[in-house]
């Protein structure tokens, strides 16, 4: 395993967490820079500065990486960012202040052309020994002294890539559009249910008009109830019962609740369907007609209510 160097102790944490990972990547395969270098097209002296923390590496330099060590790498690519957003906003004035390098892949000699340089050898001819012929070695700075494509990269090229789009904002922006679809689909719902409730409710009948309706379960058919409304000393009948001083509310069923609700109708207010159910639709009615009535509010049939509904 490689003797890594600290980092430097102004290095941001978030930057510090993507290089420590990239180190280990590049030991755990045992990798030498020389062939990180051919393996991802940059080189070996781009990823001695990316990894001792004087430059952030390209975002191609850290998926090449991830491919290499055969890691996924959106983790990688999703530190990768927020460490570019690090590096950006570090102070003016501190090493390397600025926007992280443009990722160019660099080309690189490759490991195996490359060869060690043949110690001097001294040949001996008749002039004497003052002829030396010697291959020297090549000077020591050489690949200091190449250009680096990466430097050459133009403000054009850069302009040309354009922002990123973070993927958690694309995220974000994908969900609040889901949420606000359901919303909407919940309250077109919610509007057509309210009409067909109203459609439900029908007009008042006239006097004399027989109305009937048939209301159906899934165990077995209800019986069904009509309004054959008249009026006889002095009060108005509708033919499924003659109470007048019985108690009929919420949750009762059968011809006195049918009663009811034919004679709401007659008074002009719609109980929803003659069904012979007293349910909310009944129950709303019924407070109708006693604040109508002047009478006490509390959606029952008692005797009160059914001397002012007979009239």
């Amino acid at each position: 395993m490689s003797r890594w160097k600290a980092l430097p102790a102004e290095l941001d944490p978030r930057v510090r967490q993507l290089l420590v990972r990239l180190r280990r990547l590049k030991d755990h395969n045992g990798l030498t820079m020389r062939q990180l270098a051919v393996r991802t097209g940059y080189s070996a002296k781009s990823w001695e500065r990316y990894l001792s923390g004087r430059s952030v590496p390209p975002r191609d330099a850290v998926e090449a990486m991830a491919r290499i060590g055969g890691e996924d790498p959106t983790r990688l690519l999703a530190l990768h960012e927020v460490a570019v957003a690090a590096w950006r906003d570090r102070p003016l004035g501190s090493p390397g202040h600025g926007a992280p390098e443009e990722g160019v892949p660099e080309k690189d000699v490759p490991e195996h052309a490359v060869t060690e340089h043949a110690p001097a050898e001294t040949v001996t001819t008749d002039a004497g020994p003052s002829a030396v012929a010697a291959v020297a070695p090549a000077p020591a700075g050489a690949e200091a002294a190449a250009p680096e494509p990466e430097q050459a990269t133009t403000s054009a090229t850069r302009a040309a890539e354009g922002p990123r789009i973070s993927r958690r904002a694309l995220s974000i922006a994908l969900v609040s559009g889901s949420v606000a679809l359901v919303l909407a689909a919940s309250a077109a719902v919610l509007v057509a249910v309210r009409i067909m409730d109203d459609d439900k409710g029908g007009a008042p009948a006239p006097a004399g008009h027989a109305v009937s309706t048939a209301a159906t379960t899934p165990a077995a058919t209800r019986a069904a109830y009509s309004c054959h409304l008249a009026r006889a000393d002095g009060h108005w009948y509708a033919g499924n019962s003659r109470a007048t001083d019985s108690t009929v509310a919420y949750g009762d069923s059968g011809p006195q609740v049918a009663e009811v609700q034919c004679l709401l109708r007659r008074a002009g207010i719609s109980p929803g369907g003659i069904d012979g159910m007293f349910g909310p639709l009944t129950m709303g009615a019924v407070e109708r007609f006693q604040r109508q009535a002047h009478l006490d509010v509390d959606g029952i049939a008692g005797p009160r209510t059914w001397k002012a509904l007979r009239g």
